[in-house]
């Protein structure tokens, strides 16, 4: 099987505090890690490897030092890295992502799947993957928790949804694009020799030319969403106060308090 798994470096959210400015965080600096829920997406597609053999392929965009989170890619088990990145695509949204992405998808060759997280924690649009099955003309089946059966040579898969108020089982052609969930799996850790395969693998960076994409295609000009201001919501003031009396008159207080804040 011919498997690309999509991630993607973001902030380190344990990072954030009231004295960390966000938008700095996320467009400057900060510490960075691979987004969580790609790793379930990534161990989905070592498991694929592993069961049906064939190869497997990381393919990230972002900027230079996301080079970082395709080593723990490979580090993992997978076989190959591709990292995007270009000064043109500062500023896509989700649909100027996914036509960078199909366009590397396309130039990787022919795929049995494309495995994504289900969202990235800095933006929670949760349409990246969605879009990019619509760009490729493929079935896109989200919020996958287990895969039952994947059969290579029949082209067939059959997965199993976790949804709010319990879980479907769905059936699909190959090839497709899915979105998993963290009940799919539990990422492994990367081995001894996968961070020494990793640290030497060469990870090849595409820009623009690279892709045959224009410069209006991405990027602010090919968007039409933006992010004029990213902050942390206000901080709350806590506080307790300790009502005194007898258990009776305490419990008035107590109710009256409630009732005048309409908590009762």
């Amino acid at each position: 099987m011919n498997i690309i798994t999509l991630i993607k470096q973001v902030p380190d959210t344990a990072q954030l505090s009231s004295t960390v400015d966000g938008l700095k965080l996320m467009n400057e600096g900060g510490a960075r890690i691979v987004n969580p829920w790609d790793e379930y997406c990534l161990e989905a597609g070592i498991q694929l490897k592993e069961a049906h053999g064939g190869k497997v392929t990381v393919l990230s965009l972002g900027k230079p030092d996301a080079v970082e989170a395709l080593k723990r890619g490979i580090a993992m088990g997978a076989d190959e890295a591709v990292l995007i990145s270009d000064p043109a695509l500062e500023g896509s949204d989700s649909l100027a992502t996914a036509r960078a992405l199909v366009a590397a998808i396309k130039k990787i060759g022919p795929f049995d799947l494309i495995l994504a997280g289900r969202s990235a924690i800095d933006g929670n649009m949760t349409a990246t993957a969605v879009q990019v099955a619509a760009l490729l003309d493929v079935p896109q089946l989200s919020y996958i928790a287990a895969l039952k059966a994947v059969d290579p040579v029949a082209q067939t898969i059959t997965a199993v949804r976790l949804m709010e108020n319990g879980r479907e089982t769905i059936s699909s052609k190959l090839p497709a694009v899915i979105s998993v969930v963290k009940e799919i799996n539990e990422p492994r850790y990367p081995s001894f020799m996968g961070i020494r395969k990793a640290a030497k693998a060469a990870i090849p960076t595409w820009g623009l030319a690279d892709l045959g994409l224009s410069a209006d295609q991405v990027g602010q000009a090919g968007s039409n969403v933006s992010w004029p201001q990213v902050s942390l919501p206000p901080t709350r003031e806590g506080g307790a106060e300790i009502i005194s009396g007898s258990p009776a008159e305490a419990a008035k207080t107590l109710a009256d308090r409630l009732a005048a804040e309409k908590v009762i």
